[in-house]
C-alpha cells in the first residue's frame, strides 16, 4: 500500500502571500490547487514536498468573467465549473464541450485549469485547445506580473516557462468573432487520451473561403504543437482546403515530433492525425 509522506499545508490569504511562501520554502514547497496530478505523483514518490501551498482558498481566483474583450478564467476554476459556465457556453462553447471530455466527473469536480496547465502533463486536453484560441496566461511572482502566450508556455513534458516562485493567476482567451469556426476532437482508449486535435478557421462573409487557420495536436508528443505549414494549407477556398487536408495532416504530424511509446507507434499516431483532422474540419463547419 502506497502512503503519502508527511507534509504541511499552508493557506495564504492572497496571491502575494502565496508567492512569498513559495520563496520562503523554496524547492521544499509546491503550489497546490486540485491536486489530482500532484498528490498522485507524491503518493508514488515521484515528487517529494514538505510544504503544499493551498491556493484554492484565495478569494476570487476561481472567477470566470468577461473583461476588456477577453474571457478571463481564474487559475483555480475547476474543469466542472468551466464546463457548466453560462458565460462560456454562450460565448465560447467549444471550450465547455472540451472540458466535458476531461477525465471523469470526479476529476473535473476537483481538478483546476491552472493546475492542469502548470503540471504540463503531455496528455492534456485544455492545453491543445488553448493554443488555437490564442490564449495567454497571467502570472505573478517576486518580480511582479507578466503574461505568457500559450505558444510559449510549455518548455517540455512537465516543464513550463514559469520562473521560480511565479504563480499563474488566470487564463485569458480573446473573444473570437462570429466568423471563427472551431472544434476539438480526441481519441482515447485507456485512462489518458491518445490524441487531442484542435482546429480554428476564420471564414469570409460567404463562409466558403478561410482567411486564417490555427491547428494544434496534443497527446502524441512531449508538448502540444501548432504547425505553421499545416495552417497555411488550411487557408483558401473550401474545395481547395478539402483537397489539402491530407497534406495538412502530414505537416501537422511532422511538426509534432511524434514518438513511439506505450500509447502507440509514431506511424499509428500519424494515421490518427489524418483521420481526426478531417473530423475536426467537418465538426468546425457544422458548428457542433
Amino acid at each position: 500500500m502506497m502512503l503519502l509522506r508527511r507534509f504541511e499545508i499552508h493557506q495564504p490569504s492572497n496571491v502575494a502571500e502565496a508567492v512569498q511562501m513559495g520563496a520562503h520554502f523554496g524547492e521544499q514547497a509546491s503550489l497546490y490547487a486540485g491536486g489530482t496530478e500532484l498528490l498522485l505523483a507524491m503518493k508514488h514518490d515521484v515528487l517529494r514536498y514538505k510544504h503544499l501551498i493551498d491556493v484554492k482558498v484565495i478569494p476570487g481566483l476561481e472567477a470566470i468573467e468577461l473583461r476588456d474583450g477577453m474571457i478571463r478564467v481564474g487559475a483555480t476554476a475547476t474543469h466542472r465549473s468551466i464546463e457548466r459556465s453560462a458565460l462560456l457556453r454562450s460565448r465560447l462553447p467549444v471550450f465547455t464541450k472540451m472540458e466535458s471530455l476531461v477525465a471523469n466527473v470526479r476529476v473535473r469536480n476537483t481538478g483546476t485549469l491552472g493546475g492542469n496547465l502548470c503540471f504540463a502533463e503531455p496528455h492534456s486536453d485544455p492545453a491543445t485547445l488553448l493554443l488555437v484560441l490564442g490564449a495567454s496566461v497571467a502570472v505573478e511572482g517576486p518580480q511582479g506580473r507578466r503574461e505568457i502566450l500559450m505558444d510559449d508556455f510549455f518548455a517540455g513534458p512537465y516543464e513550463t516557462r514559469l520562473a521560480p516562485n511565479e504563480m499563474m493567476t488566470a487564463i485569458q482567451i480573446p473573444l473570437p468573432s462570429g466568423r471563427w469556426r472551431s472544434a476539438y476532437v480526441k481519441f482515447q482508449v485507456h485512462e489518458r487520451p491518445m490524441l487531442g486535435l484542435a482546429l480554428a478557421l476564420e471564414t469570409t462573409e460567404d463562409g466558403e473561403t478561410f482567411s486564417r487557420a490555427r491547428v494544434a495536436v496534443g497527446c502524441v508528443s512531449p508538448c502540444p504543437q501548432r504547425s505553421a505549414a499545416a495552417e497555411s494549407l488550411l487557408t483558401g477556398p473550401r474545395p481547395e482546403i478539402e483537397r489539402n487536408l491530407p497534406l495538412a495532416a502530414e505537416a501537422l504530424a511532422d511538426s509534432a515530433e511524434l514518438i513511439d511509446d506505450q500509447q502507440g507507434s509514431a506511424e499509428y499516431k500519424r494515421h490518427l492525425i489524418r483521420v481526426f483532422l478531417r473530423r475536426a474540419f467537418v465538426k468546425a463547419l457544422e458548428g457542433s
